[in-house]
């Protein structure tokens, strides 16, 4: 199956998810801040650490609404580190999905590109 497994105790999310998903939520934080824009955290994780794209972008893939729901079960499960920043439920809120309505920390065409 071409796939490397890998050994986790027993816990609230899948590591890799669970990894991905505070370098999200600390982008979002970022963003909120005024550090930077979304589209420059995001170039700085693809060039600084490879990533294929930032974790903006991939959170506008995956659907706002979804990693907010993650982030709320894990803030209660394992602590404040989860907690979603205000950003996130701002823009779900909003109806701002991400690339499934078109909108979210990018805007998105009708055929899926990112604009």
């Amino acid at each position: 199956m071409g796939k490397t497994p890998i050994t986790v105790k027993d816990s609230p999310g899948f590591a890799s998810s669970r990894l991905g998903l505070v370098i999200g939520l600390e982008a979002m934080r970022m963003v909120e801040a005024g550090v930077a824009s979304a589209a420059d955290i995001d170039t700085a994780m693809k060039l600084g650490y490879g990533h294929p794209m930032g974790p903006l972008e991939l959170t506008d893939l995956v659907g706002l609404d979804v990693r907010l729901g993650i982030a709320k079960y894990l803030s209660e499960s394992i602590g404040p580190a989860f907690n979603p920043p205000q950003v996130l439920a701002d823009l779900v809120h909003a109806g701002k999905l991400g690339k499934k309505t078109g909108e979210g920390f990018y805007r998105w065409s009708p055929d899926g590109k990112k604009l």
